[in-house]
Formats: C-alpha cells, structure tokens, sequence
C-alpha cells in the first residue's frame, strides 16, 4: 500500500522490487531508500502554536507580563471621564456686600447638577439666577459662580471653565466626543495592527498617548480641551487594543483565559487607584498627568529585543525564507535555546512585511461576519444597559446615591464579573457563559421596569447590582469570544469593530444627559427588548474553548456552531451555515 505521494509502480517482473515509500509510511517490511533516490521532505512552515512555543516559557510569561502592566495606567486616561465631568452644587455668586441670612439662603440654592432645577420651573430660586435681596425677581447670573464641591474632584473642568448653566451642554459634547474619540481609536488602530504589525502600532498609539497626554493637560480652553480629549482617547484605545491582542496571541489555549483575566483585574487595579489619586492630588490637570506620565516608560518596547512582533502575525507576513530557515534550526539544532532563534529569525530581512488579505474572500466568508455581527450586537446591548443600572435609582426614583458609591459599586461589580468568569468561563466553554450573563441581563431589565412600583429601595438596589454585573460580563466575555474566533490576519479589525458597537452604546449615557434623562423609561424598555432578542442571535456562535487561534479566513471560515442535535448537519432556517463534513 503506497501513499499518494509515491512514484508510479512499474510493470510487473519476475522478481518485482518492493515500492518505494515516504519515511512516514506506516510498512514496517520496506527496506529504506538511499538518501539519493527520494528527494528530501519539504520544509513545511510552522503553525502558529509552535512559533508561539518557540519564545520559551521564561520569555512568554515575561512578554505577558509586560503586555498587562500598561493597563494599570490606561486606566487613568480611559476611566476618568466621570471625575472630569462631574458636576457639583453651585449658586450664582452675590456681588457686592452680604444680604440677611434669611436672603442669603434665599439666594444660595446649593442645587445638584449642571442644568436648571426644578425650583427654576415651579417659581422657586435657581442656581442659574441672580436673586436681589431675596426678592422673586431674578436676572441672569453675570458674576460668575460658587461651588459647593464635596465629591471628586475640587478642580475639575466643569469647575475651571464654569460648565453650568447655559454652558452646560459642552459637558455631554466632551463625554460624546471622549467615547468618538474611543470609537475612532479602536477602528483605525485595529486595521492598523492587521496590516503594518503589532508592535509598530503599539509604539505608535504610545507615542501619540505621551504628546496627547501632555496637550490635554494644557489645554487654556474648553473647546482645544476636548479636542484633545478626542485625540487622547483615540490613541489610548489603541494601545489597549494592541495590547490586548498582542497578549492573547502569545498564549496557548490553556493560558488565554486567565491572562485577559489578570489583564482586566489590573485595570480594575487601576480604576480604584484612579479614585485613591483623585482624592489626593483634586486637580484634572494632576490627574491626567499621573497617567500619561507613566506611559512613557513603555516607549522602551521598541528597543530590539524587549517586546517583540507577534509570532503569529509573522506567520502572514510572507517571509518564506525566514518560515524555512526556522523550521531548518527547529529540526536540526536541538541544543540552541528557543526564544534565540525566534529572536534571530525577527530579526531577518524580510521582502514583504504586509500580510496578504483576500478581499474579495473577506467579503465572502459568511460566516466570519455573522459571528461578527451577533457579537457586536451583543457587544453594543452590554455597553448601552449597564448605563441604564448604574442610574436607575437616580432616574426613577429620584434618589441618587452618591458620586463615590456609584463609582465603586461600578468598578466591584467588574472585577466580581473577571473573577467569576475566570471560575466558569473554561468549565461551561464561551458561548454557553454568554448566554447566561446576557440572559440575566435582560431578566434584571425587565423585572426593574416591571416591578419597579412594588420593589423596595433595597430590592432594587440589589437587581440593579444584578444587572451592572451581568452586563460587565457580557461585554468582557463578548471582546475575548472576539478575539478568539476571529483570524490573525483581520483580529484587530475584528475587535475593533466590536469595541466600536461598544462604544455606540456607551453614547446614550452622554445623549440622555443631553436631554435631562427625558424618556429614560422608553430607553430602559428598548435595550431589554434588543437584550432577549441577543440571547437568541448568541445561539448562533460557535465554542471556541481550548481551540487554537485560526490564521487565515479559512480557518475562521471553519469556526461553525455546533449542531443542536446529534446530526451532523441541521436545517434550522435561522441557523443557515452547514457544518464543514467529516
């Protein structure tokens, strides 16, 4: 019995000689060809789980390491919106010498928020009038304002630029342009990272945070202030992508869970450690510096050597002669260390540095863009509800908590959300925790909206922490889902799309701010009723558990669902991708 790749057999003689066959062949009687007669086996280029072995264990665990730490300090730049913005208790400030007591508590109205009060529509004192001597006819507010500011921070932008009142609205257009800017980042650098590499667009989005970084802290101006802002966050985001997928493509399929999960509990880390210097330095400016500043000791990652490309974009990046020549040391040298030869072949001249993406094939590999779609669905539902149980108490009940137990409670109920699923995520496989976690996201939306008269304080204090960490698991569970079963040549585009519907939901939080939270009802009914339409588009995901990272749009292409019964093809209308046959 010859394999395929035997020559032809020859007519039959009296004394026929037995055919000849590879050194894999599985005939233990055939005698071994001579060197001279077989041509040497090809040299077959390695998979992306060797070349990922090929760093070493010390070096892989150290790259990890170096990959996490800058999330300590993207916290600062990406999670301090809600300090920057927050809006104190303030009054119009009295020219001229004090009234009576009696006219000076008229005239004070310490009221909460930026926007007119209520006391302004029903006749009594606003915080945006000018009062005389106590007197219901009030003027405009022409000299200036006092602060109350008892939460956060004491010099902040709202405060430095008196965003209140009549100027308030340029605080939802910085949250609106702030999450842009995220949005922006998160597609740019994405496609970035595909076609020119990991490691340059890593330097590049840190080298654009640094100078960013340091023109928000200057910025003279609200308007030159939030393009900045705009600037910055696109850049961080960047970064955070980057990292994000150069860290899981340096992981076996045993590591990948747990690294993205020590990856987010340091950003929560960073999100607590945000708090702790807000509290100590109560200035934006200071703020912001003590999280740019650090990111310029990361710019050290270009030095040759330190953190280098990815090894599994190297494997699309079309260096023949490097494939061949590691591939050569891997089975010929045994005594020479694995993370010198992934160093030397880095460090090879290559003719093409670009992958090769097919678009036309991109364009049709159906089943890449319904994974992509159901997940950016879910991804943009996740984003968009956990706004509306952070505020639901404010919104409905009119009882706000305050600045700092909103704050905690938010950044908790996500480092609970990490370590639960690291605890279920590997046992239950991906597809079946996102189900859930979106299936108790959508159950604590409704029985909020419909419940909400019979539920007491306490009760809907719990549903809504409920829901806060259902909707931080669906979303960190909807990013690494991403990454996993997208292809290496278009995985950052892939995630960044994803991050991207993200942040299309994250933008009704700056929108009903906008609007003074009118039809907060209305918006709280449509993201559970797209919630339940979610649980049934996630039945369409494949499991990607303990599977190797697919390279190319094949290998994406074969990422399928698996089949609701034991069949191995099924006919359900919705469910319209075959599985692949056996």
């Amino acid at each position: 019995m010859t394999s395929p790749d035997s020559p032809p057999l020859v007519s039959p003689s009296p004394c026929p000689a037995p055919p000849p066959s590879l050194p894999s062949s599985p005939v233990p009687s055939s005698p071994a060809p001579s060197s001279s007669s077989l041509p040497a086996p090809p040299s077959l280029p390695p998979t992306g789980e060797v070349m990922v072995l090929a760093l070493g264990r010390k070096k892989q665990r150290v790259l990890i390491a170096l990959s996490i730490l800058p999330n300590l300090f993207l916290a600062f730049l990406l999670s301090s919106d809600p300090l920057l913005t927050l809006s104190p208790r303030h009054h119009c400030r009295l020219p001229g010498p004090l009234p009576s007591p009696e006219a000076l508590n008229a005239s004070l109205p310490w009221e909460k928020g930026g926007r007119p009060g209520p006391g302004s529509a029903g006749g009594g004192p606003s915080q945006c009038q000018q009062f005389v001597n106590g007197s219901q006819a009030a003027v405009d507010c022409q000299a200036g304002w006092d602060y109350n500011v008892t939460e956060g921070l004491k010099n902040n932008i709202v405060t430095e630029w008196d965003l209140v009142c009549a100027q308030y609205w340029l605080v939802p257009v910085e949250e609106v342009c702030f999450i842009l800017g995220i949005l922006t980042g998160c597609l740019g650098f994405g496609y970035a990272a595909d076609r020119l590499g990991r490691s340059k667009t890593l330097l590049t989005s840190l080298t654009l945070s640094v100078v960013f970084g340091v023109l928000v802290c200057v910025s003279p101006y609200a308007s030159i202030f939030i393009v900045m802002r705009f600037c910055l966050a696109a850049a961080s985001a960047g970064v955070y992508l980057t990292l994000y997928i150069s860290r899981l493509e340096l992981c076996e399929p045993a590591l990948r869970l747990v690294v993205t999960m020590l990856a987010g509990l340091t950003t929560v880390s960073g999100e607590l450690l945000l708090l702790a210097v807000a509290l100590g330095c109560q200035s934006w400016r200071g703020l912001l510096g003590a999280g740019a500043a650090p990111l310029t000791l990361f710019l050290s990652y270009g030095i040759p050597g330190v953190f280098p490309e990815s090894p599994r974009w190297l494997l699309l990046s079309e260096r023949s002669a490097d494939m061949n020549a590691f591939s050569e040391r891997r089975n010929s040298t045994r005594d020479v260390r694995d993370d010198e030869s992934f160093t030397e072949l880095e460090s090879e001249a290559a003719p093409s540095s670009r992958p090769h993406l097919s678009f036309p094939e991109l364009f049709h590999s159906r089943n890449i863009w319904k994974n992509m779609c159901v997940l950016g669905f879910t991804s943009f539902i996740s984003h968009g509800i956990s706004h509306c149980y952070s505020s639901f108490r404010g919104d409905v009940r009119g009882t706000a908590p305050s600045f700092y137990w909103t704050y905690l409670l938010s950044v908790c109920a996500g480092g609970c959300a990490w370590l639960s699923l690291w605890a279920t995520v590997d046992r239950c496989g991906r597809r079946g925790i996102l189900l859930l976690s979106m299936t108790m996201t959508g159950l604590a939306s409704l029985i909020l909206l419909g419940l909400m008269e019979y539920l007491s304080e306490t009760a809907i204090t719990v549903f809504s922490v409920l829901g806060l960490f259902s909707s931080q698991a669906t979303a960190s569970i909807c990013i690494l889902f991403t990454a996993e079963i997208m292809p290496t040549i278009i995985r950052g585009s892939g995630v960044g799309a994803v991050l991207a519907l993200g942040c299309v939901g994250r933008l009704s939080s700056p929108i009903m701010d906008l609007r003074n939270h009118y039809g907060y009802f209305l918006h709280h009914v449509i993201y559970s009723s797209l919630a339940l339409l979610a649980v049934l588009s996630i039945l369409l995901l494949p499991e990607s558990k303990r599977k190797p990272l697919p390279q190319t749009l094949t290998d994406g292409e074969q990422y399928r669902r698996p089949p609701l019964g034991r069949r191995r093809r099924d006919n359900v209308p919705l469910l319209a991708t075959p599985n692949p046959e056996t």
